[in-house]
């Protein structure tokens, strides 16, 4: 197997990749980039890349270890930039080529890694080889690197099955030439039939070209999706599609996927500097996701049903045990993560205002102190609520547009984040932004919170600063839980130990150290046995 160098070139002949740290990944704190709503350049009122280029030391000063971008290829923009017309083009509206290895250069400068989003289950409808396919017609080359097919009932007027989209409706759409074509999310993004040999080649390509330019890895969207069952069989009921349940599904979570990442597997191996897949793989259960993780498949897979548990001490520890207990036989760390671009922000979901923001910060200092990866969304370090009033007019969740399928909420989570000033748009950019931003996050802005011992913005910092201090926090597979009163999570790793008090009232437990860190002034600083609502600390001793 060839090994590339360390250090690959960029576009203008420079080293770009770090490649110094084996197993970086196992214990890294990643923070997720919503390129459009990070930071504006050039004053359109969308995020760009020299936008994310300029705020990289910001993400240094935080405290993380790799930055993952979300999707900036060329798009029509039909589902926010998830359907891909070109995997090796820019969407002019975050800049170009040149400007995504500026990031990456710049980022490997400041020991920050990069993470790439890439889209395989679909493409856009103004892909090349979609619009091929169209022009060919039935029985063609191209239309077989997709899923067309033959309708049902007279004259094929009835789709090929039963499947719903994700995004509401059925998950197929007929052309003028009376085929019909697979879609399991919105009719603007086709699936790619990963039977085909073409599909299967052209993404190996693709990962490379990422890679020769200097990516670190790849988020890979929709993971579980690539691979369909054979014969494309009906589901035999018509309940909405979910991308999480415990339901078996002929188009989710397939035995042939593995098969795939594999041979993907092979191809990040032959680049020096660790680079890494992460799966976005919604499926029934933590032993499922694992399947993911072998040692020659993907490095990391998201931990959703950690995402998915509520503010309950008995559900926590049961998640957290289940998601280590999963991820154990095959050697992989469990990750862990609280919010991103698909989901209501965790203070909302928390409950909403005093008492969210609290939960939120206490779930932060849980979050940092599990062993293994933590994922922070953008914004989630500013204690950012879910913009929950946006007018209809300003949505552009295609689930929204549709009046189907998701809630249409995910728009409010994507809102512009606030870096400085009393008025929107806050520092991100000189021409508003493309969501409007409330008037009260103005006192929730970087500007804002930097200095203040208090702030959410700083609570990170401070985290993310004993996290690198203290090898006992991130590293490993395990906790050792501690008897702990009702609605209590305590447990120990080496001489750190972490209590989080789910619960509304204070709660007597003897003091375990000395304090680090904890996410809400201590009910009774005379008193450290009392552990106040809605708080967690960390101690040391």
């Amino acid at each position: 197997m060839t090994q590339h160098l360390a250090a690959e070139t960029s576009l203008d002949g420079l080293p770009t990749s770090t490649g110094t740290t084996p197993g970086w990944w196992r214990e890294a704190v990643i923070y997720q980039v919503y390129p459009r709503s990070f930071a504006d350049s050039n004053g359109d009122g969308m995020g760009d890349l020299e936008g994310i280029r300029t705020r990289l030391p910001y993400l240094k000063e935080l405290g993380v270890d790799a930055v993952w971008l979300s999707p900036f290829y060329a798009s029509p923009q039909a589902d926010a930039g998830y359907d891909v017309a070109d995997y090796r083009a820019i969407d002019p509206m975050f800049g170009s080529l040149h400007d995504a290895d500026a990031v990456i250069r710049e980022a490997h400068a400041l020991d920050l890694r990069i993470i790439v989003d890439l889209v395989p289950n679909h493409c856009s409808d103004q892909h090349e080889w979609f619009k091929q396919a169209l022009r060919e017609g039935p029985g063609t080359p191209l239309r077989e690197r997709f899923h067309f097919r033959a309708g049902r009932g007279e004259d094929g007027a009835e789709p090929p099955n039963d499947w719903e989209s994700i995004f509401g409706g059925p998950a197929w759409t007929r052309v003028a030439d009376g085929e019909w074509y697979l879609h399991l999310f919105a009719p603007e993004q086709p699936d790619f039939n990963w039977d085909h040999p073409a599909v299967q080649d052209e993404f190996r390509s693709i990962l490379r070209f990422w890679l020769d330019l200097g990516a670190d890895g790849f988020r890979i969207d929709v993971a579980h999706g690539l691979v369909k069952a054979p014969g494309l069989p009906d589901l035999g009921r018509g309940e909405q599609l979910k991308l999480l349940g415990n339901q078996v599904l002929p188009f989710f979570d397939q035995d042939g996927v593995h098969e795939i990442y594999r041979s993907w597997r092979r191809v990040l191996d032959e680049y020096a500097g660790d680079r890494i897949g992460v799966a976005e793989a919604w499926t029934p259960s933590a032993d499922r996701t694992a399947m993911y993780l072998r040692p020659d498949e993907l490095h990391q897979a998201f931990n959703f049903h950690y995402l998915n548990t509520g503010w309950d001490a008995r559900a926590l520890r049961a998640t957290i045990d289940e998601s280590l207990d999963a991820m154990r036989p095959v050697g992989a760390p469990t990750t862990w993560v609280l919010s991103n671009h698909d989901v209501v922000r965790h203070v909302t979901r928390y409950g909403g205002g005093v008492q969210g923001l609290a939960r939120a910060r206490a779930a932060a200092l849980l979050m940092l102190a599990l062993p293994g990866s933590a994922y922070v969304y953008q914004g989630e370090e500013l204690g950012l609520p879910e913009v929950v009033d946006l007018p209809d007019s300003a949505r552009q969740d295609p689930a929204f547009a549709r009046g189907e399928g998701q809630d249409g909420l995910r728009d409010g989570c994507r809102v512009p984040i606030p870096w400085s000033g009393e008025t929107a748009p806050y520092g991100f950019g000189d021409g508003g932004s493309w969501l409007p931003q409330p008037a009260e996050w103005a006192g929730l802005s970087v500007a804002a919170q930097t200095g203040d011992p208090h702030s959410t913005l700083e609570l990170y910092r401070e985290a993310l600063r004993l996290r690198r201090a203290h090898r006992a926090l991130g590293a490993g597979d395990a906790v050792e839980w501690l008897e702990a009163p009702e609605g209590v999570l305590a447990f120990r790793r080496g001489d750190f130990t972490c209590t989080v008090n789910t619960t509304a009232e204070p709660v007597r437990m003897p003091a375990p150290g000395t304090v680090l860190l904890a996410s809400a002034d201590l009910t009774d600083l005379a008193d450290p046995d009392v552990l106040a609502p809605d708080t967690a600390v960390w101690w040391q001793g």
